[in-house]
């Protein structure tokens, strides 16, 4: 809040106009709320991304086929609010940005995280880029997500910071923002607890106190965005015994330990894949703990570039707590982590976020 009021204050004398993404559900809509009444021009937008081309089971999915309702409810919310609302079509994009690198890191044997993709280049890229290019001029573009911006005077670099509610916040999601999509975001509920916005929506009547959230990606079975057919291998162990038969190794994920089907006198983990000769590795509890990893394809936030071994904590996966480890720069401009303590299922593809206390140092994706 802090930060928004001081952006209020330095554009006294002029209008500052904010476009926010409107997802129909409570954080988005208080955000919007919230801007109005510290007096910015607030208009509302919203990008659709379903097609209808896969089946979608499941509503409250960012991917799906209750976008329709959603976009009605964002519609809604912003004539209660009294601000101009716009949708814009980014389903073409979506496909191509999002959806076939889905595809693509999972037929390699990786395991991707399209919302990390999605913010850095459709819903931080592409929607605030399309509102630009429809003619509607502003200031700023704000969402619902729980985090703070920050700005250090020293460094002259925008900083992301956690939300004030850790269990809410989102940083993970949002790490690969550039500096220059962070000198123009806003994020109002960032100040504010879960239970402080679900309160103040039921006291001014914006939004359902009980709507349900968005979880999840894809409101249907993840394997049908793949398209490909049925690829049958050997699941094996770490000694490359043959334990059992699998479909196709897109089918897994490092660290799964339901669905393998295999009797054993212990629980099984997959550990790894053999995309080479199509074969699922698989071990006990103790053999998916590694202290060390590669991160590529680096975002540097608080920092330009890491120039020296340092220590932080690092976020593997977004449900996983922060562990302590050091970091150091390698010559081929990929960096190594090292955990105080070994940690389990380190999953290429995925992201891995160094953290300073409440600050994101950067992150990157995870190699080996």
């Amino acid at each position: 809040m802090e930060l928004i009021l001081k952006k209020k204050l330095n554009f006294l004398s002029n209008k500052v106009t904010v476009i926010i993404g409107l997802s129909g559900g409570v954080d988005s809509s208080v955000a919007a709320y919230l801007l109005k009444q510290q007096g910015y021009e607030v208009i509302g937008v919203t990008m659709a991304i379903w097609d209808g081309q896969y089946e979608s089971t499941t509503k409250h999915a960012c991917y799906g086929s209750g976008e329709e309702d959603e976009i009605r409810e964002a519609r809604g919310l912003a004539e209660k609010l009294g601000i101009p609302y716009h949708v814009f079509n980014c389903s073409a994009e979506y496909k191509q940005t999002v959806l076939n690198y889905f595809k693509s890191e999972y037929l390699s044997g990786r395991t991707p995280n399209p919302c990390i993709q999605c913010n850095q280049l459709i819903k931080f890229g592409m929607l605030p880029l399309m509102a630009e290019k429809s003619g509607i001029a502003f200031d700023y573009f704000a969402t619902g997500h729980y985090a703070r911006i920050g700005f250090d005077t020293n460094t002259k670099r925008f900083l992301l910071k956690k939300a004030k509610d850790i269990n809410k916040d989102q940083t993970y999601f949002i790490y690969r923002l550039s500096q220059e999509q962070l000198s123009k975001v806003m994020f109002p509920v960032g100040e504010f607890t879960k239970p402080e916005i679900k309160d103040l929506a039921r006291k001014v009547g914006i939004t359902m106190e009980d709507k349900e959230e968005s979880q999840d990606f894809y409101g249907g079975d993840y394997k049908k965005l793949l398209e490909v057919e049925e690829n049958p291998g050997n699941i094996v162990d770490s000694r490359g015994k043959v334990l059992g038969r699998h479909k196709g190794i897109w089918n897994y994920t490092i660290g799964q330990r339901k669905g393998l089907g295999i009797a054993y006198p212990e629980p099984l983990y997959v550990l790894g894949f053999n995309k080479a000769e199509n074969m699922v590795i698989v071990g006990i509890r103790e053999e998916t703990y590694s202290s060390s990893l590669i991160v590529t394809d680096l975002n540097w936030i608080s920092v330009p570039v890491l120039d020296g071994k340092r220590e932080c904590t690092v976020k593997i996966r977004s449900a996983q707590k922060e562990r302590e480890a050091s970091i150091e720069p390698l010559e081929t401009g990929e960096v190594k982590v090292t955990f105080f303590q070994p940690n389990d299922s380190i999953t290429p593809g995925q992201s891995a976020v160094f953290y300073e206390e409440d600050l994101v140092l950067g992150g990157g994706i995870i190699k080996s």
